[in-house]
């Protein structure tokens, strides 16, 4: 991959992928040269397939894979806020953190899909109070692993209070594992990511909407004195990738979509396509990431395709 530019793999396991289909496929973007391993944090699945054999827990997930892995980054986008509470979410990032030697990036959101929280009995506030209980936590893990070692770390939230916490274990990266913020909230949503972010997501948006909440996070970090470029800014893409239009039109089938909707709202086309619009999001939002969700986890050519004829044009 390109020194300036990361290309990331992104999975969505609730879709169908047990933890060996996970492996396969993250040991396949090392060995490809991808930047970092990413999945989603979802408990059911979403839309019009059988989900077997069943959801995948993000962060055991990613603890396995921090041991069969050596260089990968590897994460969430995003952690929903609501199925962890935040003290202990901070151990198990730290603890994931030391078992893949310092590769764990934290994507961390509000919450969002109601039927997977009715399905597994996890309580799902009002959107106002998931955003409540999201800035708290946000304060709290980076709290929680910035506090030095030897000292205690208390929090006096609306919803969470922690007294003399020890603020133990340690992440491996210093001065903590990079934080993602992401979102199409016009107010609240930049104003975290200001305050929080080491880097910025938009998924699944047009190129324009990308642009400008991207401009209201640079216009969010002026307001309290902070440099937007500390914030790298990132995106997410469905991909579909064919070195012929036969081989896009079956990988689009594969993955129960119409090639010139992908065209038109994802990653699609030949290699060459795939370069031109990547080309086309980094001139207009400045993205220095982009995360290619990868729907048929079995077709590891697809990763080889990209890793071979796009990552060395970018």
């Amino acid at each position: 991959m390109t020194e300036n530019f990361k290309l990331r793999i992104f999975t969505e396991p609730q879709q169908g992928a047990s933890y060996d289909d996970l492996l396969r496929v993250a040991k396949r973007a090392e060995d490809a040269g991808y930047d970092a391993f990413f999945r989603s944090d979802h408990y059911l699945k979403m839309g019009d397939v059988s989900g077997q054999p069943g959801p995948t827990d993000a962060w055991v997930t990613l603890g396995g894979l921090a041991r069969e892995t050596s260089r990968l980054r590897l994460g969430t986008l995003m952690s929903a806020g609501t199925f962890r509470l935040p003290g202990p979410l901070a151990i198990s990032v730290a603890q994931v953190d030391q078992m893949s030697g310092g590769r764990i990036e934290l994507g961390l959101g509000s919450g969002w899909y109601e039927e997977e929280h009715t399905a597994y009995g996890i309580p799902f506030p009002s959107l106002k109070e998931r955003f409540d209980r999201y800035a708290e936590q946000l304060e709290v893990v980076t709290g929680l692993w910035s506090t030095p070692e030897g000292e205690t770390f208390s929090f006096d939230g609306q919803h969470y209070q922690l007294t003399d916490s020890p603020a133990l274990p340690k992440p491996v990266q210093s001065p903590r594992p990079p934080v993602l913020v992401g979102g199409g909230g016009k107010k609240r949503t930049p104003e975290l990511a200001a305050r929080f972010a080491d880097e910025f997501n938009l998924p699944f948006v047009d190129v324009e909407t990308a642009a400008a909440q991207f401009g209201r996070v640079e216009a969010a970090c002026s307001e309290i004195g902070r440099d937007p470029a500390e914030i790298v800014r990132s995106a997410a893409l469905v991909l579909c990738a064919g070195k012929d239009e036969g081989q896009l039109a079956r990988r689009a089938e594969a993955i129960g979509r119409e090639v010139g909707e992908l065209r038109a709202n994802g990653l699609a086309g030949s290699p060459d396509e795939v370069v031109d619009k990547i080309g086309d999001w980094r001139d207009r939002t400045g993205i220095t990431r982009l995360y290619l969700q990868v729907l048929d986890l079995s077709d590891l050519d697809h990763l080889d395709l990209v890793a071979e004829q796009v990552a060395p044009q970018l």
